[in-house]
């Protein structure tokens, strides 16, 4: 078979390394359904990578390395003594990681003055390092697209929402009701977020279409995070519910973009009850099923009253955060006005500029229509641009200043 070959042909050019990639592939725990071709060829797959590693002596000089996403899938006679037996973990970049990943990205290109890695750093948790590379490049392309000399800072931010959450389409024609609509929704998580201080901090909101989304708000940890506080949990439900409340509480209608808040929401109460044991009348006890079992579902584990308790808990913990969204937006209604009539008018807001609404201020900065009625000028005018100011390059040691090079 094609095992035997290669194992074969690993001996032969030893000292050799064996690398099987997605090894779950082939490696998924045995006895989970009834055999079928696939399964029964897979199984046999499986058993022959087992009878070569077993046949291995240590003066073969071969060593076998396997890549997996689902460890937790494993068949168990992959990982007994003597086969896969040593298990190293390589979870994302922590922050520090992200910091030197980007960095020896930004060696191929030019940067502008105004560059903070640290910040898109901080900004990008979970990414893995393809995409913190994919970033990098798709603000290269950008940067070359708009004839600029380097990368600047809003080029890496728009790549980094690029590449987490889609292009945006500003060319897409909206009609008014649904950009108000859209507005009003964005602006009831907005303001919430700002109002809520243990979720995650507010970076910006937009109502310009991304991906599937006909806007969006957006969050980021302060710090990388490994667990999940119930005063975390709590405000992150409540933000969610605030798009669908605001934009009710404006047009009198609801619509289906509220989907993936509804999900969200739906996804924290059920881990609540079932898997973080944050409900006291059910206790410090979890109740999600293990993974064992056959492929048509599992056994429940517990009675038909406990299930009736766990709807009525998963029930309780999202309609608790819908009320107190909607009496924290009605206290505050005069601030969501705000933000989302800015939003109408400018597309974009910041952090900064969402909290100086909420506090009363003015918003100083140009509206989209002036911006494409310059842009409209510019085009009928002959335009002569002066080179960028040379300054010291930072302490990163990365170049600045000239043209850059996506790979």
């Amino acid at each position: 078979s094609r095992v035997r070959d290669l194992f074969k042909q690993a001996k032969e050019s030893s000292p050799c390394i064996i690398f099987l990639d997605e090894i779950d592939a082939v490696g998924r725990r045995r006895g989970s359904g009834f055999s079928s071709g696939g399964h029964d060829e897979r199984e046999q797959t499986l058993n022959a990578i087992l009878v070569e590693m077993d046949g291995f002596e240590s003066a073969d000089q071969v060593i076998v390395v396997a890549a997996t996403n689902r460890a937790d899938v494993l068949d168990p006679a992959l990982t007994r003594p003597g086969r896969f037996d040593r298990q190293v973990s390589v979870s994302l970049p922590d922050i520090k990681g992200r910091y030197e990943i980007l960095t020896v990205h930004a060696k191929r290109v030019k940067l502008g003055p105004d560059v903070d890695l640290r910040k898109i750093a901080r900004g990008t948790p979970m990414f893995s390092g393809a995409e913190l590379a994919a970033i990098m490049n798709e603000a290269a392309v950008s940067a070359t697209m708009l004839d600029k000399d380097f990368i600047e800072q809003e080029d890496l931010e728009e790549a980094r929402d690029k590449v987490r959450w889609g292009r945006s389409r500003k060319s897409r024609v909206i009609e008014e009701a649904e950009r108000i609509a859209t507005a009003y929704h964005e602006a009831g998580h907005a303001v919430l977020q700002c109002l809520l201080p243990d979720g995650d901090p507010l970076h910006k909101v937009t109502i310009i279409p991304r991906g599937q989304a006909m806007g969006a708000t957006f969050s980021f940890p302060e710090k990388d995070r490994y667990g999940y506080s119930l005063k975390w949990i709590r405000a992150t439900m409540r933000v969610v519910c605030g798009g669908r409340i605001a934009e009710q509480h404006k047009t009198g209608d609801i619509s289906s973009g509220a989907a993936m808040d509804i999900q969200q929401l739906t996804t924290l109460a059920k881990a609540m009850v079932l898997e973080w044991g944050m409900s006291d009348r059910l206790g410090f006890v979890k109740y999600t099923p293990s993974d064992q079992g056959d492929v048509f579902g599992h056994e429940k584990e517990y009675s038909e009253v406990t299930a009736a308790v766990i709807d009525e808990e998963i029930q309780r913990f999202a309609n608790e955060a819908y009320e107190d969204a909607r009496q924290l937006l009605e206290q505050n209604w005069e601030k969501v006005v705000a933000v989302a009539e800015a939003l109408l008018k400018h597309e974009t807001l910041t952090a900064d500029e969402v909290h100086g609404l909420m506090r009363g201020e003015s918003l100083d900065k140009p509206s989209v229509s002036d911006l494409l009625a310059a842009e409209s000028r510019r085009q009928r005018e002959p335009s002569v641009s002066a080179p960028p100011k040379r300054t010291e390059e930072d302490d990163d040691g990365l170049d600045r200043g000239v043209m850059p090079h996506p790979a």
